[in-house]
């Protein structure tokens, strides 16, 4: 591993080895090794999916390259038992957990939402918030089929929560003043946690309200690592 987010990740246990061990346990890589290389770009224990999207591009890497033929059911089941978020990355497209099992439904629209992304430096266990969280929603998917632009789907969005925040905040109280920070900016529709935690994310209405949110988040918390970024 290399990149600004290499340390603290176990070279012997993580999401790259777990794909070379599945692949060999189901005899689809037989009798060869690898060196590979992840540059870390997103902070581990963020709950912004970087562990499980180098699974998912790693699988499809394999199954291209080295002509393993799999099936998108199949290759779906994979990275299934790699984690239950790694089959969200194995395409480029907006997607939605419904809350039931394994249920991905994915969205061909583009809404290229403006937001910024605030690491408070705390790597939350995945584990550990789901054991403690006791509510899962489940969302109605067929709502967001009808979106056509971003006005509505904001305030789809607003009105959704993240069963995990409650948790998360309860654990880490610290996270709950990052998201209230960014809630009070300019432009803000709203914030919240991403996945499991811990880094936050404010979505705002336009790059310029993004940039000046940031520079203050900046100046308001100069040792977390944050970003301006864009949704696909």
């Amino acid at each position: 591993f290399s990149g600004k987010f290499k340390k603290g990740i176990n070279k012997k246990s993580n999401t790259v080895i777990e794909v070379l061990n599945l692949l060999r346990k189901n005899k689809l890589l037989r009798n060869k090794t690898f060196k590979i290389n992840v540059k870390k770009n997103i902070p581990h224990g963020s709950g912004l999916g970087g562990g499980s999207a180098n699974a998912a591009d790693l699988l499809n890497y394999f199954n291209s390259k080295m002509k393993l033929k799999l099936t998108k059911k199949k290759i779906k089941s994979l990275a299934s038992d790699i984690g239950f978020d790694v089959p969200v990355y194995l395409e480029r497209k907006n997607a939605l957990l419904t809350g039931r099992r394994h249920e991905i439904l994915r969205l061909n629209n583009k809404f290229k939402l403006n937001l910024i992304i605030v690491y408070p430096n705390i790597i939350c266990s995945t584990r550990k918030i789901y054991l403690q969280n006791k509510k899962i929603s489940l969302i109605k998917p067929k709502s967001f089929f009808h979106i056509k632009n971003n006005r509505k789907l904001i305030n789809i969005l607003k009105n959704e929560n993240n069963d995990l925040e409650k948790t998360v905040i309860k654990i880490y109280p610290k996270v709950k003043k990052v998201i209230d920070f960014i809630k009070f900016q300019k432009g803000c529709h709203f914030s919240r946690i991403t996945g499991s935690g811990s880094a936050c994310i404010g979505i705002f209405s336009n790059k310029k309200n993004a940039i000046y949110a940031h520079k203050l988040v900046k100046s308001k918390y100069p040792k977390y690592w944050s970003a301006v970024s864009k949704t696909i």
